[in-house]
C-alpha cells in the first residue's frame, strides 16, 4: 500500500514522458526569459508543445490510461492499455483523432447521417 491509500493515480508512460518534456521546456523557457535569450524561450516553448504531442500520440498507442478507475492489475506504468485502439468514451484525446465514435454505440448513431440523408 502506498502513502496514497489505495488508489489510482494514473502512472503511465505516456503521462511520465510528457511530464518531463514539459518540465524540460519550461525550464528551457524560463532561462532564456533570464537570459534575456529569445531562441531559448522559443526553445523550450517548442518542448512544452512536444510533450503535448507525445503524450497525445502516447495515449493513442496504448501507453495511456482511459478516464476513471482501473483494475489493480493494470495500474503500474509499464501496463499497455488494450482498448485503445478503439478509443476511450468521453476521451477528448480520442476524439480528436476520431476514435470516440467507435467507443460508443449511442454517440456513434448520434454522430453518423441517417440512411436517407437526413440528420
Amino acid at each position: 500500500m502506498s502513502a496514497h491509500g489505495h488508489v489510482d493515480l494514473g502512472h503511465t508512460v505516456a503521462g511520465w514522458t510528457g511530464t518531463a518534456l514539459a518540465i524540460l521546456g519550461s525550464a528551457a523557457a524560463a532561462v532564456g526569459i533570464c537570459l534575456s535569450w529569445a531562441p531559448g524561450l522559443w526553445i523550450g516553448l517548442a518542448l512544452v508543445l512536444a510533450a503535448g504531442l507525445a503524450t497525445w500520440l502516447l495515449h493513442l498507442a496504448g501507453w495511456g490510461k482511459p478516464s476513471g478507475p482501473r483494475p489493480a492489475s493494470a495500474w503500474d506504468w509499464r501496463v499497455r492499455d488494450a482498448a485503445a485502439g478503439a478509443g476511450h468514451e468521453d476521451c477528448l484525446g480520442c476524439r480528436a483523432a476520431g476514435r470516440a465514435a467507435a467507443a460508443s454505440g449511442t454517440r456513434a448513431a448520434e454522430l453518423s447521417p441517417a440512411p436517407d440523408g437526413t440528420a
